[in-house]
């Protein structure tokens, strides 16, 4: 099959960027499989194994899709119609009252369900770009991982955790002083900013961590910082919001809106195995895992089928804040 991937970004990227890695692990994992893959991106983008045709926005896409290619992977709702037989991969969650594609596909069931669809694909790893994990080292901090700017994150709920169960952590993804979504400073020494960390030290950093702190305060669509966290060794400590619930067993980690709860466990770390977080991920959230499951969905629309009956929309107006409890 030859697929081109659209994603208006630069691929791939080296650094923050969730829905970019997946659109290129994906492409290099379709490869991998056999088939031919072609990149809508961004100028700036490159790759070894795909064909790179440089995105214009000022025309629409469906004009700048090559002849040959067999099925369009977007990564959101096309304005004007496509030729070519389509899937809508919907990574965040969209606004209330919106109708989506009929081509949606959603990244976790509960993601689905809040827009009244079945369709989903879990994400995966490309285990290659994190290196084998060790879990004999002395595991130093805890970690958040996330944009720390975005208050739905809850940074300062991973904070007052940490602090709480006498933990160092390292914040991936913010700084010390954040004025972009009101003002925060974070004067305590015990907790570091790492900023925008990507490649061998996000790495470094997941491998000697005890565990990922994760109190979102929103639903969730998937969390790929969770899936990295429980490779690397590391079990996850967050609300039990979004798909949390469907990701995270007892046997890597505890879900609660609640601090009191979340810290007792925290406090209790050690009945987590490193090793078992890793092989959770291995077996069951691995690019392939998801480039398999993407594959089913290509040959509904080469049939001539839609993913979903009705258009998929929103069916609650969503809270702010979700609930977080002492």
């Amino acid at each position: 099959m030859n697929i081109l991937i659209f994603h208006n970004s630069i691929l791939p990227v080296s650094k923050y960027g969730g829905t970019e890695r997946i659109v290129y692990w994906l492409g290099k994992q379709f490869v991998q499989m056999g088939h031919r893959v072609t990149f809508l991106a961004q100028e700036g983008s490159k790759s070894d194994f795909a064909n790179i045709i440089v995105y214009n926005p000022e025309l629409s896409i469906d004009s700048q899709v090559p002849d040959d290619i067999d099925l369009v992977h977007l990564d959101h709702k096309p304005h004007h119609p496509l030729r070519k037989p389509y899937i809508v991969m919907i990574q965040g969650n969209e606004d209330y009252g919106v109708d989506l594609d009929l081509n949606t596909i959603f990244v976790s069931q509960n993601h689905a369900k809040r827009y009244n669809s079945t369709t989903y694909v879990h994400n995966g790893l490309d285990l290659s770009d994190y290196g084998k994990p060790t879990f004999s080292q002395k595991r130093t901090h805890l970690h958040f991982l996330a944009k720390a700017s975005w208050r739905i994150k809850n940074v300062k709920g991973a904070i007052d955790l940490a602090r709480k169960t006498h933990n160092k952590l390292a914040v991936l993804g913010g700084t010390r002083l954040n004025i972009k979504m009101g003002f925060r400073f974070t004067p305590y020494p015990s907790i570091k900013f790492y900023g925008m960390v990507g490649g061998e030290e996000k790495n470094q950093l997941l491998n000697n961590s005890k565990g990922l702190l994760f109190p979102v305060l929103w639903h969730e669509p998937f969390g790929i910082a969770l899936i990295e966290s429980l490779y690397m060794g590391c079990p996850v400590f967050g609300t039990p919001y979004g798909s949390l619930p469907e990701l995270i067993t007892p046997e890597v980690g505890f879900l609660s809106n609640k601090k009191s709860e979340l810290i007792a466990q925290i406090n209790d770390i050690q009945q987590f195995s490193n090793k078992k977080c890793s092989e959770y991920v291995a077996d069951n959230f691995t690019i392939r895992h998801t480039a398999e499951a993407y594959l089913k969905y290509y040959e509904i629309v080469l049939n001539g089928k839609t993913i979903n009956e009705t258009a998929p929309t929103a069916q609650e107006k969503p809270v702010k804040f979700l609930d977080w409890a002492e």
